[in-house]
């Protein structure tokens, strides 16, 4: 049997895998490992194998990740995401819809402290739907609402997506890092305005809710400082030049901990529980980054990648057209595999597609982000969707989705756009230099 027929039973083998319920990390580490035992004979294989293991897990900028993780867990369990809606929605919740606009700002900042959308929709999910239910919100639109709004937190620094990317293709965390704040923005932006224009349209969608007097607004705006204190260090070190991400995300954490302690909110449980999640998911990171790897430079080893590569380039597809092609990809892959699932079985494949087109690799990683928040809210999976289904039970599922849909087509606009004016994502990294 040829090298790449080989190569090609190989995709399949893992495709089935995956269809019959084996997680995407051991699915590529079965592939890769038998398909590199049976070309190259266990020596080589073992040898690849522990190059392969060596090499990522010493990569200093690796450890940018689980910091940013317990950055962001120490966050949520001190209390500054509780300060943070609390204070947003002094300031807009009085507007039409401004409950659901106070919930994708505060998802919006969330997310520039952990980088996360799952923990953005699982941490104010419960904080924000009892003002929903409160005000006799929509349903629809308030779920809708929060699971999409949670999707933000992959564009807005410290995206654990971009780190993994960036790990993945190297390329400049500290550019992706930039080029997602004009997008995260804008989109923000939008959501804000769609929900306030429709709300005041059909105000029985989202009511009003209280309108506090400036004194107070004003005086909550201290509860803002511990976040944007992180966000300075954070960014500020790593654009002022004086950090690599991987030291400014653990300054960062040390930053959560002065924070706690001046506040008077450390609790050492408090801390025990952030290592635990943090070690459980940079584990299972660490895991899918390093299978994808071996299976990619087994796909390499097999001539598939070139092979694929040379079918696209033999259709003859503008750069547009090619980009178009990966956003129907992307959204079909989108109903079956989360967001991470996607990324990581799609770069073997993609990026030497990208490479031979010239599209820049940091522009790139913001589309592959865009694509994720896609995924996050398409049926049937929906990862948001299913962490906003456990915060509200008595929701059915097909409701969230319902709402989600409105988001849903504001981001695919913002696809466009972002084909259209690459500028979106490039202008401020080439700006930063």
């Amino acid at each position: 049997m040829s090298l790449i027929a080989i190569g090609y039973l190989a995709v399949v083998a893992m495709l089935g895998l995956i269809l019959l319920g084996v997680p995407i990390a051991w699915s590529m580490a079965i592939v890769g490992v038998l398909g590199e035992l049976y070309v190259t004979g266990f020596t080589a294989a073992a040898s690849k194998l522990s190059l392969t293991l060596w090499e990522n897990g010493t990569l200093f900028v690796f450890i940018a990740l689980p910091l940013f993780l317990l950055m962001g867990q120490l966050a949520y369990r001190t209390g500054i995401t509780d300060d943070l809606y609390d204070c947003i929605s002094k300031w807009f919740g009085h507007l039409p819809g401004g409950i659901a606009v106070s919930a994708v700002l505060s998802n919006a900042a969330y997310g520039a402290v952990t980088g996360s959308s799952i923990a953005s929709v699982a941490t104010l999910g419960p904080m924000v739907m009892p003002e929903f239910r409160k005000y006799r919100y929509n349903l629809s639109l308030a779920t809708g609402t929060l699971a999409s709004a949670g999707t933000l937190a992959v564009l807005v620094p410290p995206s654990t997506l971009l780190v993994i990317y960036g790990v993945w293709t190297e390329t400049s965390i500290a550019d992706l890092f930039m080029a997602g704040i004009l997008p995260c923005l804008l989109l923000t932006v939008v959501y804000c305005t769609v929900l306030a224009v429709w709300c005041a349209l059909k105000p029985e969608m989202g009511p009003r809710g209280p309108r506090h007097p400036w004194p107070v607004r004003l005086a909550s705006l201290r509860k803002l400082l511990p976040a944007l204190v992180l966000i300075t260090i954070v960014l500020g070190g790593i654009y002022g030049g004086v950090m690599t991400p991987s030291e400014s995300a653990a300054v960062g954490v040390l930053g959560v901990l002065a924070i706690a302690v001046a506040m008077r909110r450390f609790r050492w449980a408090a801390l025990a529980d952030s290592l635990r999640q943090t070690i459980a998911t940079s584990g299972m990171v660490f895991v899918i980054v390093v299978t994808g790897i071996m299976f990619t430079r087994f796909m390499v080893h097999t001539n598939v990648t070139a092979d694929f590569v040379a079918l696209i380039a033999s259709w003859n597809l503008s750069t547009t057209g090619l980009l178009l092609a990966m956003l129907l990809l992307y959204f079909v892959l989108g109903t079956a595999l989360d967001g991470l699932g996607m990324l990581i079985l799609s770069l073997p494949f993609v990026m030497p597609l990208m490479a031979a087109a010239g599209v820049d690799k940091v522009w790139f990683g913001i589309f592959l982000c865009v694509m994720m928040e896609l995924a996050a809210v398409s049926p049937p999976v929906g990862i948001t969707v299913a962490v906003m289904r456990s915060v509200a039970p008595d929701v059915p599922t097909n409701v969230i989705f319902r709402g989600c849909y409105p988001f849903l087509g504001l981001t695919i606009l913002l696809t466009f756009a972002l084909i259209a004016w690459p500028a979106l994502a490039l202008w401020l990294p080439a700006a930063m230099r």
